[in-house]
């Protein structure tokens, strides 16, 4: 039986996959947000509507099937927001994962139970899938390493997706050497032929959305990190407000996620948390005109950012705004912390970029990431840098 102590994991029958024996993860055990297939398993997605109304997979999903290939043994599912359109962790269904470093505070989500299971080492790592809010807030929360990749790199395949051209899959570790073989596996090994990142932009304006004393935290370690590459200092990064580029992800994100989903919700009629309904409701609502408008943005914006980075820079910044916010925080404080976290992952997401979440600080005893941002494909660079950056003393 296996020890859940955070709560992480679907109630019910155990889904366990063994690993090959001989490969290069053998002897490593991992855990699969529940919107992964399995075969002969029924695929949850965090509803029991959607559960009740959908059959046992025919097949594995290719993510789970190349790590079980390379050694590393499958040991459960864990608990995700609704159909991954979530940012909290907070399922009503299921049960919300403790947060084994903050266990007053929410894990961040949609991939909660995976990020709660890594942190309290029930496992070595955990996948996750979604946005890149999906990986990068719940791993800043529960201070794990998290990694989403250039996207399209990892296949999709065979999971309950809600955002096509913005879902990822990623995944959390304690440690840096499991998160970098665990990309040999998922990323094929480091080709070895692009040059190490040199320079690393600090931009006021992202900067500015975190709270003063997360960017206190994280301070040092910047400027350790300032020693090794080039540091370049701009005041704005988003011409027109961050705000802005996090509302052209609502639309595009929200009419994918409608356009998806819409046959099933409209003949099931689920029982969904109010703040999901709320999500699909908004999405229902976009016209035509403000999701192409956004898309012609996206499109303007990733030019932008393949210029500005290049195959050599990274875009330092805060994972979160601000440290996990309290369980018993109140609906308007979620809302704000909701607000503040995607916009930060905005920045990704319409770039279609990597970015590395590492546990590099501490408020009190809570944990406070810090984010690279590198260029599209720079994934290996991305996680070698991510390995020189050190938590500060406390």
């Amino acid at each position: 039986m296996l020890d859940d102590p955070t709560g992480a994991f679907v109630p019910g029958e155990p889904t366990t996959v063994a690993g090959a024996a001989g490969g290069p993860l053998s002897g490593l055990t991992f855990a699969a947000p529940d919107v992964f297939d399995v075969v002969g398993h029924v695929t949850g997605a965090g509803n029991p509507d959607w559960r009740r109304t959908h059959r046992p997979a025919r097949a594995t999903a290719p993510v789970i099937e190349r790590l079980v290939d390379a050694g590393a043994d499958l040991v459960g599912r864990t608990i995700s927001d609704e159909l991954a359109f979530g940012l909290l962790g907070i399922n009503a269904h299921d049960g919300t994962p403790t947060n084994p470093l903050a266990p007053d505070s929410v894990p961040g989500g949609p991939s909660s139970g995976s990020a709660s299971a890594t942190a309290a080492g029930v496992v070595d790592f955990a996948l996750a899938a979604g946005s890149g809010a999906s990986v990068l807030v719940p791993a800043g929360l529960c201070g794990t390493y998290g990694v989403r990749p250039t996207p399209d790199v990892v296949p999709l395949d065979a999971m309950v997706g809600l955002a096509r051209s913005f879902d990822t899959v990623g995944w959390f570790a304690r440690e840096w050497i499991v998160l970098w073989q665990v990309a040999a596996t998922l990323l094929g090994s480091d080709p070895g032929d692009r040059a190490p990142h040199d320079r690393i932009i600090i931009a006021d304006d992202v900067w500015d959305l975190a709270d003063d004393p997360v960017v206190d935290a994280l301070l040092p370690v910047v400027q350790r990190l300032a020693v090794q590459l080039e540091p370049v200092h701009v005041e704005v990064l988003a011409e027109g407000g961050l705000d802005r580029w996090a509302q052209h992800i609502a639309a595009l994100h929200g009419r994918e996620a409608w356009e998806r989903h819409r046959e099933w919700l409209e003949t099931t009629n689920p029982t969904l948390a109010l703040d999901v309904k709320q999500r699909f409701d908004q999405a229902a609502a976009l016209t035509d005109d403000q999701v192409i408008g956004a898309g012609a943005a996206r499109d303007q914006i990733a030019r932008q950012l393949g210029d500005l980075l290049g195959s050599t820079t990274v875009l330092a910044l805060p994972t979160t705004p601000e440290i996990a916010p309290l369980l018993d925080s109140s609906e308007h404080e979620l809302s704000e912390f909701r607000r503040r976290a995607e916009t930060l992952s905005s920045i990704a997401d319409l770039g279609g970029l990597p970015q590395v979440t590492v546990p590099a600080a501490r408020l009190a005893e809570y944990p406070v990431g810090l984010s690279l941002i590198g260029g599209r494909g720079t994934d290996h660079q991305l996680l070698a840098l991510a390995a020189t950056v050190t938590r500060r003393s406390d």
